[in-house]
């Protein structure tokens, strides 16, 4: 089954009377990826941490608008909990629990209530998703913190998988790594393209440009982050219709 669509309507983050984002709008297709692009500063990992209500932990964010999950309007829920299982997120700097490989992925299964017979295989599926159970079969119960850098990635990512989401947020996920990690979690990344939607904040132009179906560009304007333009990779790379859009894919401005 295909997953759903993601759309944000209008989303504004302010924390306490700093606006970070303001009016933000887009849509992510079902099982597509959105590449979310712009200078540093413009509300981008603001933007994807109100989606999943990562903001509700930072004292004195507020968050206005609504997110759309298919014709599901997820915004105006009271539990984050739920929200996050269907909605994962990977981060920026690979950040493993403190616990042995298996439990990193045990730990997630068991907070959301799933049954201890289950987890086990559950864990194997998702280490066999990312890629990573030939190389950690035999040392499950040593600790993740030993894995290289790609690998703790895309151990991140298998636990954000192991609750099944419909949705994954991705924080730069390659930028923390070296080029050759960097091009086994992209590649990664491509493959989970058809059986979840994805919204990736990226830096890297020619990442975004590589593999993304739809490109965001977030822009600061008055000391503000906003969306000046979202459409499909191509015509936003070969014929932007915003001149901020034009400067900044052709490397003039940000």
């Amino acid at each position: 089954m295909m997953p759903p669509s993601l759309e944000l309507q209008g989303v504004c983050v302010h924390y306490g009377n700093q606006a970070a984002i303001e009016h933000a709008s887009l849509t992510v297709g079902g099982g597509e990826l959105m590449a979310l692009v712009g200078p540093s500063g413009c509300g981008k990992s603001s933007l994807l941490g109100s989606i999943n209500r990562m903001t509700d932990s930072i004292p004195g964010c507020r968050v206005s608008g609504r997110v759309l999950l298919g014709d599901e309007v997820i915004s105006a829920r009271r539990d984050p909990a739920t929200l996050r299982r269907q909605i994962g997120m990977v981060f920026q700097q690979p950040n493993p629990f403190p616990l042995s490989i298996i439990d990193n992925l045990r730990f997630p299964l068991s907070e959301h209530g799933v049954p201890r017979r289950d987890r086990d295989a559950l864990a194997e599926q998702a280490l066999r998703a990312v890629g990573l159970w030939e190389e950690v079969k035999g040392r499950l119960n040593q600790s993740a913190l030993g894995l290289s850098g790609g690998q703790q990635q895309r151990l991140c990512i298998a636990r954000a998988l192991v609750l099944e989401p419909q949705v994954l947020l991705l924080d730069e996920p390659c930028s923390a790594l070296d080029p050759v990690s960097s091009k086994v979690v992209e590649e990664l990344i491509v493959s989970l393209k058809g059986r979840y939607t994805l919204l990736m904040v990226t830096h890297n132009l020619a990442q975004a440009r590589r593999i993304a179906d739809s490109v965001t560009v977030c822009w600061v304007e008055a000391g503000c982050g906003c969306v000046v333009e979202s459409n499909g990779c191509r015509q936003v790379f070969e014929h932007p219709s915003h001149p901020i859009t034009a400067a900044y894919c052709a490397g003039e401005a940000g």
